[in-house]
């Protein structure tokens, strides 16, 4: 006997006639499973990965596996990934054309919009990144358009940003680094009170409006270097309008039901690293599983020895600093620098982790996401072979487990290839020539 499928907007009906719709369901049949969330989230991490000198003979700590293909075998730096080969790639010969005519240390501002050098119109350097793109497809389906993460708060300033992410008009979206600023945006909407918080809501949007015309009025009567800043400060407000409204619009649906006890809301950037980014990746993997938001961008480290981790390989009881290890040429340096690689593929390892242990209807929600881990630079700001790897969407159509390599190819080609995993069918991104063939796509 077959059993008959059940409607999406079946209900449960509890105290006082209150109504949850149900979750997605294996028995709701094939076409509401492809309703499934499909994610995507970026990680970044500056001043490129370890790539030993021969010389120094630690090939071993090489970032990129020595051998393509499938028979790859994981460096001492990406060993605590192993245990989920099947789950992953690694992707090699990448770059953003416009990289070598830019200053090397814009990698990061470029990494996920691939930008031109020099925009027609005149003061605009960048364009939308990819998270963005991503984000206008999705932000329908949550409470949430994205959410923006980085070790630094704010933006940054161009070649030393400290966001990665771009909006439609190419403006820099300003990053949150707190743990526990992130989870009160997140997750702390009461939804007793119902009305003070609506009205609350429609309160602070009234005032956020009469901020921005204030503020368009006062940027006419500024010079250009003015007008600049004043446009970070707009595209802030206009990134906290558009926040308060989503909130709005969902103020009278509850959250689901999470254990959130392993998480340290105290932990700090200016603490001990591990504990700071498990919480961070713990967040992101929360949003997903409550599904508040399907885009993420996370800043690990930001360029050229700026912000709090720069410290992060000296607390790790290394020598040297980020930005100093990037550049050295000496079999130690090289080998700490590795060594750095290696903790940051530990906390990957931890992160993929948490989305294979949260299911949805059809497999793990690592299976239904894309995670996307690099570089803008491979070693001391070469802006060509970024280091690449990419994880997860089984469920979306990604083939795992090989070292994927086929000379120079534009960053930008992987890039489409996501968007159309996401179900974006977008003719072109960027600088893209095509989607990328025989690939794990």
């Amino acid at each position: 006997m077959t059993t008959p499928l059940l409607d999406r907007r079946s209900v449960l009906k509890g105290i006082a006639g209150a109504t949850l719709a149900l979750p997605v369901l294996e028995a709701m049949g094939k076409e509401v499973a492809e309703e499934i969330p499909r994610r995507f989230c970026a990680i970044y991490t500056a001043n490129g990965m370890s790539l030993p000198k021969p010389a120094n003979e630690i090939d071993e700590w090489n970032w990129f596996p020595q051998a393509t293909g499938r028979d790859f075998v994981f460096s001492k730096s990406t060993e605590p990934l192993s245990s989920y080969r099947g789950q992953l790639s690694f992707l090699g010969g990448l770059f953003h054309p416009n990289g070598p005519k830019a200053d090397p240390h814009i990698c990061s501002d470029m990494w996920l919009t691939g930008a031109p050098l020099h925009n027609p119109k005149p003061g605009k350097f960048n364009s939308v990144g990819l998270d963005q793109v991503i984000a206008k497809h999705t932000k329908q389906h949550c409470r949430q358009p994205s959410l923006v993460l980085s070790i630094d708060a704010g933006v940054g300033f161009l070649s030393r940003t400290g966001t990665i992410s771009y909006n439609l008009a190419g403006k820099p979206i300003p990053a949150e680094n707190s743990p526990r600023r992130v989870f009160d945006r997140l997750f702390r909407g009461d939804q007793a009170e119902l009305k003070s918080q609506r009205a609350k809501l429609k309160k602070r949007i009234r005032l956020v409006d009469a901020v921005l015309e204030n503020a368009r009025s006062l940027n006419k009567r500024l010079n250009r270097s003015d007008r600049e800043k004043m446009d970070q400060y707009l595209t802030s407000l206009n990134e906290i309008e558009s926040r308060l409204i989503a909130s709005e619009k969902w103020i009278d649906i509850p959250l689901k039901k999470q254990d959130q006890s392993h998480l340290n809301l105290d932990a700090s950037s200016e603490g001990e690293p591990r504990e700071y980014y498990r919480n961070m990746f713990d967040l992101i993997a929360l949003a997903f599983d409550a599904d508040i938001t399907r885009s993420v961008a996370f800043m690990l480290n930001r360029e050229d020895g700026m912000g709090i981790s720069d410290t992060f390989p000296l607390k790790l009881g290394l020598t040297r600093t980020h930005h100093s290890l990037s550049h050295a040429q000496d079999k130690q340096g090289q080998l700490e620098f590795a060594k750095y690689d290696r903790f940051l593929s530990e906390q990957l390892a931890q992160f993929f982790g948490r989305l294979n242990k949260y299911k949805d209807a059809n497999g793990s929600m690592l299976d239904n996401s894309i995670v996307l881990f690099g570089s803008g630079a491979s070693t001391t700001h070469n802006p060509r072979n970024v280091p690449t790897l990419l994880a997860g969407g089984a469920n979306m159509g990604l083939k795992h487990g090989s070292y994927w390599r086929r000379g120079e190819t534009p960053l930008s080609n992987v890039y489409l290839s996501i968007l159309h995993a996401m179900g974006i069918e977008e003719d072109s991104f960027a600088d893209s020539t095509s989607t990328l063939s025989e690939s794990i796509f």
